[in-house]
């Protein structure tokens, strides 16, 4: 086994079949990477690699994970990996048998999805667009602004991963879109309705966009350059970041009244799904929204749908008591 590919090469194949495959996005092969970079510090601690750890060297490590503290949910994350990259070795004849195959990995209690009330959701609306509105800001606080606000409408509206959000294309905010694509997981597309309060967003910040661009100056300052992209950045990605989305969210979060833990994108759009759900929506409808490819992804907030018919049953019932 000395003679076989490293690690580090195996690796490497392992993320060209995910990406070429199935489509794995940038932030889930750097997912794996990490993971089976840990594996492989391990492996090299106890005098293994890939290609001839056995079945207990596996469960070593998975032991190793507990002890320095992991979550169950993390353990099971890894666990995961593991078990893709040793079929992947199996398919391509590195191993002779899946080491991982009989393992099983820490029993998980799902847990609920921090959910925002509607009203929580209508106050930071209401502050980002008063902050967009501001007649004492300046022409690039009030662009940052109407920028937030405009994420943050099309975000509640559209139920969009983060990922999916900040690299919406220009050609998203057409007049007349009623519906964008979404290019999701896996590359897999999908027709998302935008509603009347998203749309208005985009136009007003589109409008503001193509105003700063008039300003040379402005242009320079904000990085507003031509862009194929609704949200354009300095950045390497050219668009804005989740992470940038994320902080800027939590600070309209604290000046909504709200605790910045309680509040990311993430949580905005299990407050999406939470509130179609609460107000009648049919879950196959909001697994088609969310981009769900399983039912079973979705029926985390089942929970919602459960209170709703309690709630049915307890007010229109005839032998309720009233």
């Amino acid at each position: 086994m000395r003679n076989s590919p490293s690690d580090a090469r195996l690796t490497g194949l392992f993320l060209d079949m995910l990406a070429a495959e199935q489509g794995a996005g940038p932030n889930t092969l750097d997912a794996y990477r990490r993971d089976l970079t840990d594996f492989s510090e391990f492996l090299g601690r106890v005098g293994r690699r890939f290609a001839d750890a056995e079945t207990q060297t596996l469960r070593d490590y998975l032991a190793d994970l507990d002890s320095r503290g992991f979550k169950s949910t993390s353990v099971a994350r890894r666990l995961s990996a593991l078990r893709h990259l040793y079929r992947f070795l199996l398919n391509e004849r590195i191993r002779t048998e899946d080491p991982a195959a009989i393992l099983s990995g820490p029993k998980r209690g799902r847990s609920l999805p921090k959910v925002l009330s509607i009203s929580d959701v209508d106050r930071m609306l209401r502050r980002a667009k008063e902050l967009s509105e501001a007649e004492d800001a300046s022409p690039a606080k009030r662009l940052r602004s109407l920028r937030l606000y405009c994420l943050l409408e099309v975000l509640y509206a559209t139920g969009l991963r983060v990922s999916e959000l900040v690299a919406l294309p220009r050609s998203a905010a057409k007049r007349d879109a009623r519906m964008i694509v979404v290019r999701g997981k896996g590359n897999k597309e999908r027709l998302v309705p935008l509603n009347e309060a998203s749309r208005q967003a985009m136009a007003d910040y589109l409008a503001a966009t193509d105003a700063a661009k008039a300003d040379t100056k402005a242009d320079k300052k904000n990085g507003l350059t031509a862009s194929k992209w609704l949200f354009p950045s300095f950045g390497e990605s050219g668009h804005l970041t989740r992470q940038h989305f994320a902080r800027d969210l939590k600070e309209l979060a604290v000046a909504s009244g709200l605790q910045a833990r309680l509040v990311s994108p993430h949580v905005l759009r299990h407050a999406f799904a939470s509130h179609l759900l609460h107000n009648g929506a049919d879950l196959r409808i909001v697994q088609t929204l969310l981009g769900h490819t399983d039912i079973s992804t979705t029926q985390i907030y089942t929970h919602v749908v459960e209170e709703r018919l309690k709630s049915l049953v307890r007010d229109l019932h005839p032998l309720a008591e009233k």
